[in-house]
């Protein structure tokens, strides 16, 4: 049997050592979860090591199958333009398939709530509460209109109301969503950033929540991020396998 593909986690990269920092331990549960599958790390811009670098290395160590895994919650311009122009540049010894990226996935949502009920709520609040689905933002309308997809569907699993705000690049700001809760006349206002690890635009999320009453930790190396990972795994590794017969 054919040894399973690497798994490439391919991160955005900041200047913020916090970010690094963050996913570094989601790679971690990963691997624990799964210490039958071998998995890298790769930066797209500021951190070592590039994903260059780690094809290459993959490359010159005989490795054949990848799994490039984009550390992305939505299908923005990372993942369709700036990932693919690297994998293509990829050693062509090397047969790479790009997974889908994480979101939208119930897991994810399950995350979310986690990072809510450890920042202080509980599930009697839900009632009660208004949420701020407050996401990085992103020119690409396919990625905003799957941010304000996932509010719609949360707001129905119990919540006072769910409204989507965004750190860049679109409308509203977190501070506005949370303005426009506290008029809607819920008890109290919660912010739920959806994003993966800190750095600069969560850091902005944050300033807008001062108005909240709660403000949740950023998803990082939750459980179920860790699990959504490993499925995204799954369902592009078949395929790589498939294809070369194994």
């Amino acid at each position: 049997m054919s040894k399973k593909p690497v798994l490439l986690v391919i991160a955005h990269g900041s200047r913020d050592p916090r970010h690094a920092a963050t996913v570094h331990a989601l790679v971690r549960r990963v691997r624990a979860l799964r210490p039958d599958v071998r998995v890298e790390t790769g930066f797209l811009d500021f951190n070592i090591p590039s994903v260059q670098g780690v094809l290459e290395s993959l490359a010159a160590q005989g490795v054949r199958d990848v799994v490039a895994l984009p550390l992305l919650l939505t299908r923005a311009f990372h993942a369709k333009a700036d990932i693919p122009a690297v994998l293509r540049d990829a050693p062509p010894q090397l047969r790479i398939r790009q997974a889908e990226v994480l979101g939208p996935s119930p897991l994810l949502m399950a995350a979310l709530e986690r990072r809510l009920y450890e920042a202080g709520l509980t599930p009697a609040d839900k009632s009660s509460t208004g949420v701020v689905l407050a996401s990085a933002g992103s020119t690409d309308p396919e990625a905003i209109a799957v941010i304000a997809e996932i509010a719609r569907e949360w707001r129905h699993t119990g919540w006072c109301a769910v409204r989507p705000a965004f750190a860049s690049a679109s409308l509203p700001r977190t501070e506005d969503a949370v303005r426009e809760l506290r008029e809607l006349g819920c008890e109290r206002v919660a912010v739920a950033p959806y994003v993966l690890a800190p750095g600069f635009l969560p850091d902005r999320i944050a300033r807008g929540a001062a108005e909240a009453d709660i403000l949740a930790d950023v998803l990082g190396a939750a459980p179920e991020v860790a699990r959504v990972l490993l499925e995204r795994y799954e369902a592009a590794r078949v395929p790589v396998l498939a294809a070369v017969g194994a």
